[in-house]
């Protein structure tokens, strides 16, 4: 079996195994989600994708503060539950999210021969801000990932890795899933919170 093929497969599913638990909003997202890079790292590393190779050592470190912050916080506390991203953070987010992709851009430009430095550092930056969202359990990180998705789709098509491009594209479909039924989640919490 191909080396490439054989990580796709795994990573596949772990990266299925994950979404499932992320829309679950259960703990155990943050387990899986600290081993996944590690497959995805080699994959992407082999294919040229460099920034999405490194940002798997961010994803490995966010899975750990992410266990650990969801740990921390009591179940039934205001800030362990799902709610919405407060109005006043979308500004900051994306001036976070602009940051982030100029920087990775211009290392992408001046120190790889990556073939894709604009949609690599895009989709790289919006996943810096969405897992941080997650960590917080923000109904919108759900977006921002659909986002994410849809760039790292066509460029995972464009890089020969189709089994993870399609991986890419059910998660398309679970991100509006997810959005819908956190959203509801959210909206349950503030109705049981304004009677």
């Amino acid at each position: 079996m191909d080396w490439s093929l054989a990580l796709q497969i795994i990573g596949t599913s772990l990266g299925l195994l994950y979404l499932w638990l992320e829309y679950r909003a259960n703990i155990w997202l943050w387990v899986v989600g600290a081993i996944m890079p590690l497959v995805h790292g080699v994959l992407y590393l082999t294919n040229g994708i460099y920034a999405d190779a490194a940002m798997q050592l961010y994803y490995l470190l966010a899975g750990i503060y992410g266990l650990i912050v969801w740990r921390r916080r009591p179940k039934h506390s205001v800030d362990g539950q799902i709610r919405h991203t407060p109005a006043g953070w979308y500004a900051k987010l994306f001036v976070v999210y602009a940051l982030l992709h100029v920087a990775l851009y211009f290392l992408l430009t001046e120190f790889t021969d990556s073939r894709v430095p604009l949609l690599d550092s895009m989709s790289t930056a919006l996943s810096i801000v969405a897992m941080w969202m997650l960590s917080r359990k923000l109904v919108e990180q759900w977006l921002v990932w659909l986002v994410v998705d849809m760039i790292s789709v066509g460029l995972y098509l464009y890089k020969g890795i189709p089994l993870t491009a399609g991986l890419y594209t059910l998660y398309c479909v679970l991100a509006v899933a997810g959005y819908l039924r956190w959203r509801k989640s959210a909206c349950a919490r503030m109705e049981a919170k304004g009677n």
